[in-house]
Order: structure tokens, then sequence, then C-alpha cells
């Protein structure tokens, strides 16, 4: 599998994050790009000046290089003056007024990608509260860039499918049921993205699976709200309501309340028959 990156928006959000969630006066942060050993400084929030602004610093050098060496948090009372780094850039942080700062690692898949720092403009000692927020900040933005990956390859599959239908009229059995199970586990992953450009596309692909032509089947316009559509996606490749409940977010109850909708509005009394009522009209694959 390619090595997965930290988009440059996603570093913008963490930043702004750590700051909230520590309450550091400075935060700041930047990417290690693939086949470098350093990381460049890009996104900041609080900062006085313009000091650090695309400063690289290299693997083993200073904090943020020693971070990227350990794949460990890190900190610092007093940059300039501490004995346990080395002091590359203690010009630039001077400059900025910085004096304890703390790192953490941006990790995905075992790689360093990213380090975000929280700063004091005292000789302060950060605490153990501040470093574990600013490591749940690090290891969201980590989570995030997994299922973004995940999405965009179920994406890619079922755009490779929706192609394949287009030029064949009779997919064989098994592609159809491949096609049914990555059409209900990307709605489900989709719950987690915040990306409203890679929901477009998702809705997008989703619709030219499910509609041939672009159109239901019989013509008619599809009753069935979104969450309507995520549950029996899931109930259609054998997902019982607990197993939906968990994917999506929800609880078994809700999952249950969507179904009876789905019932209502489609005129069917089970579940099989509302997902082939479903399928029939053109609402899934």
């Amino acid at each position: 599998m390619a090595a997965l990156h930290v988009p440059a928006e996603a570093l913008h959000t963490a930043v702004g994050r750590l700051r909230r969630a520590t309450g550091l006066p400075v935060a700041f942060g930047g990417l290690v790009p693939d086949g470098r050993h350093g990381v460049t400084l890009t996104e900041f929030s609080g900062t006085l000046t313009g000091a650090l602004r695309g400063l690289v610093v290299s693997a083993g050098n200073g904090l943020g290089g020693r971070v990227i060496t350990t794949a460990r948090p890190g900190a610092v009372d007093d940059y300039a003056a501490d004995p346990r780094i080395s002091h590359e850039y203690d010009k630039p942080v001077t400059v900025e007024g910085l004096r304890a700062i703390a790192a953490v690692p941006v990790t995905v898949h075992g790689t360093v990608s990213g380090v975000l720092y929280g700063g004091i403009r005292e000789p302060l000692s950060i605490s153990d509260r501040v470093l574990d927020a600013m490591t749940q900040v690090a290891a969201r933005v980590s989570f995030e860039v997994t299922v973004r990956r995940e999405v965009e390859r179920r994406l890619a599959e079922l755009e490779t499918a929706a192609i394949t239908r287009a030029a064949r009229e009779t997919p064989t059995a098994g592609e159809w049921e491949a096609v049914r199970l990555a059409h209900a586990q990307l709605r489900a992953i989709t719950q987690e993205i915040g990306d409203a450009g890679i929901r477009a596309r998702l809705a997008d692909v989703c619709d030219r699976l499910a509609r041939p032509g672009g159109r239901p089947a019989d013509g008619r316009p599809n009753p069935l709200s979104p969450r309507e559509l995520d549950v029996l996606a899931l109930v259609a490749v054998g997902c019982g309501n607990a197993e939906t409940a968990g994917r999506l977010g929800i609880r078994p109850e809700t999952v249950k309340s969507y179904l009876r909708n789905a019932m209502r509005k489609l005129g069917t009394h089970t579940r099989t028959e509302t997902v082939i009522a479903a399928r029939r009209r053109g609402f899934l694959p």
C-alpha cells in the first residue's frame, strides 16, 4: 500500500484544535514530505512574527527533529537553554519569544508524517495533561487520514464498478455482491468524513451505481432519506440491527425506526421485501 500523507487542510485544522484543547497561547506544525528527513513548518496559530514560517527542522536536530527520530512526544521548559537538544533553531525560536515548547509526532501507519507543537513565552514546565491532549489531537489526525484513504479506495472501487456496469448489461452475481458490499461499507465510513468534496463524489458514484441512466428505474422520485438508504444498504448485505447501528454510530432502536419508515414509504412489510423493492426502483445497487 502507498504511503499515507497528511493533507495540508488536516494540518491546519489540527493546529487550531491543539490550541483550543491545550489552552497554550501558541500552536504550530508542519509535514514531513515524502522521502525527506525533516519537517517544514507551515501552519501557525497565536504567533506574533514570521520567524518560524517555512523553517525546515531536520531529523535529530532541535526538539522537533528529536520527535521525528524517536516518534515520541517531547517537551522542554526553556528551549534555548535546554542541554538535551541541539540548538540549530534557537534564533527563530527566540525571535518569536518562545521558551517552553512541547512537540508530538503525527504518525500514520508507523511513519512520522508531521509534527505538532505547542509553546509558551515563559520558562514553565508543560504538564503531562497538556502533552496528553496534544497526543490525542495528533492521533485524531492520523485516524482521519486513514479513514480518508479508505474512503478514496472505496470510491475508486465504486467508480470502476460504475464504468463496468455501463459497459456491460449483465455483471456476474459475484461482481454485484462485491459492489453492494462496497456500497454499504462506504456509506457507513462516510459518516466519519468532514470533507464536502469527498461526500459529493460519493453521492454521485452511489447514484450512478444504484440508478441506471441517472434516474430511478420506474421514473418515480426516491422517497427515502439518506439515513434510511444507509440502513437499507447495510441490511441488504446481511447486517443485523446491532451491526448496522454500530457501523453508523446510532442506536439499534433508531435502526428499527428507519426500517419502519422505509417500509411505510415503499409499501412493504419485511426487511427482505423492502430491500428488493428498493433495488427494483433503483435506490440500491
